[in-house]
């Protein structure tokens, strides 16, 4: 049995932007950058738990838009001189539609 699960259309989140799903482990913030590639990452800033979803994207990185803080969507990682990480999960495209690993 698969353990992954439709979310929506790639075109259902917004460039640059992101889309929030439940999740098991609390509330995940799936990305869209200009290329496309899509990202998953729980939706709480490793600082002060901002909501990470509400950030500005650039490249493969979400600013948190409370404190700025710069975090690697591929990784979860914040970016020096910041010291932390947010969970994140696997995520896939296939035909245009996303899923996310439960």
């Amino acid at each position: 049995m698969s353990n992954w699960q439709k979310i929506c259309d790639l075109t259902d989140i917004p460039q640059l932007g992101a889309r929030v799903v439940k999740h098991p482990d609390g509330d995940v913030a799936i990305f869209r950058n200009h290329e496309d590639e899509v990202f998953a990452v729980l939706d709480k800033c490793p600082h002060k738990g901002g909501p990470l979803s509400q950030g500005i994207v650039f490249g493969n990185t979400v600013a948190c838009p409370m404190h700025g803080w710069n975090i690697n969507l591929e990784t979860g990682v914040a970016l020096a001189p910041d010291k932390g990480f947010t969970p994140k999960f696997e995520v896939k495209v296939e035909a245009g539609v996303v899923f996310l690993m439960l």
